[in-house]
């Protein structure tokens, strides 16, 4: 009999018991979601959980700081420190120059915010990307509202300025009104762009000496041996906001703008409705012997051999706008350059 009770047990109660535990876990793990992914099939938002990632790391605890020169509470996530964010450039640049606009608002009468100005109440730190203990990459939130509650979209990725190169090569012989003119590309992988091959002008950065630097610079001199110094250097974005020798540029429009925009580094932003970065763009034009330019041009096809991660591609300028078509810092290089030609500025 004792037999036959533990085979009772064995083969149909405890599967029967297995089975309603594993729908109470089922059930419980459907009321109470584990991780941020499912809370927001559900429609909930992290901060609705008190949680929010950082990197790979989720970070439950929290601290805030009050800004030393704007008094707007700062809350950021375990990990990051007020220090790290107050030394971070781009986060200074950016609160400085909202403030900055913000405060056009209440002097400036004709400001179309002028009887309702919007103001910069507090910022949220919701993740960060460390470069040794420097930060390199910051993502927050920021409630800008006025006083009758309405906001403006305040999600800002942070990751500070880079510039882009115009690089113009003219053949020697070339007489001068000619059109002859070719454009030095980069083709490179963009993982944020989803391409292995993106096809753009070169972009970096301008050292400290004033000189072309970055990956694109050290491939150019590479390829071409041209080293290119801050004497050589065009910044185009800047003849841009200067007034035209028949006044465009230096009206009531211009005085409008600079009310609203405040103090804007004069450059293009290419994602201005999500993140802070800012290209200046810069033009370096040469002459070179047309049998080195030929040489150069039959072998800067853009092909790159296997494993190699950035070549260059030489097309003439007619070509640019269709070359570059997905590259906006290389249509903005284009535009300013055809309209500063037109005006005998370049």
């Amino acid at each position: 009999m004792r037999g036959l009770l533990t085979r009772i047990c064995l083969f149909i109660i405890m599967p029967i018991a297995l089975t309603a535990l594993y729908q109470s876990r089922s059930a419980i793990a459907r009321r109470w979601p584990t991780c941020i992914p499912q809370a927001s099939v559900l429609g909930w938002r992290p901060r609705d959980l008190a949680i929010q990632r950082v990197g790979s790391r989720t970070a439950a605890a929290m601290s805030t700081f009050h800004h030393p020169d704007f008094d707007v509470p700062v809350t950021l996530p375990d990990g990051l420190s007020k220090e790290q964010v107050l030394n971070f450039y781009p986060f200074a640049s950016w609160i400085s120059t909202l403030e900055n606009s913000l405060d056009l608002q209440k002097q400036t009468s004709s400001h179309p915010f002028h009887s309702d100005p919007y103001s910069l109440r507090s910022v949220t730190v919701q993740a960060f990307d460390l470069f040794g203990q420097r930060v390199g990459f910051l993502k927050l939130t920021s409630d800008v509202s006025n006083g009758a509650g309405e906001k403006l979209s305040g999600a800002v990725f942070l990751r500070g300025p880079s510039v882009a190169m115009l690089v113009i090569l003219v053949p020697d012989d070339a007489p001068a009104g000619s059109d002859e003119r070719y454009v030095l590309l980069t083709v490179q992988p963009r993982v944020a762009a989803g391409s292995l091959g993106f096809v753009e002008i070169p972009a970096g950065m301008v050292d400290e000496a004033g000189s072309f630097a970055g990956t694109a610079a050290k491939e150019i001199y590479e390829e071409l041996g041209l080293e290119i110094a801050a004497s050589e250097l065009t910044n185009l974005s800047e003849l841009a906001a200067l007034p035209s020798e028949d006044g465009a540029g230096a009206g009531a429009g211009a005085a409008e703008t600079k009310t609203q925009d405040g103090n804007l580094p004069r450059a293009v932003y290419p994602s201005p409705g999500a993140c802070d970065e800012y290209i200046p763009i810069f033009l370096h034009q040469r002459r070179v012997p047309r049998e080195q330019l030929s040489e150069w041009t039959g072998r800067l096809t853009g092909l790159r051999d296997e494993g190699e991660k950035i070549t260059l591609k030489l097309v003439k300028m007619q070509s640019l706008w269709r070359e570059c078509a997905r590259d906006a810092k290389s249509l903005s290089a284009l535009a300013l350059w055809e309209g500063l030609h037109r005006e005998g500025k370049v």
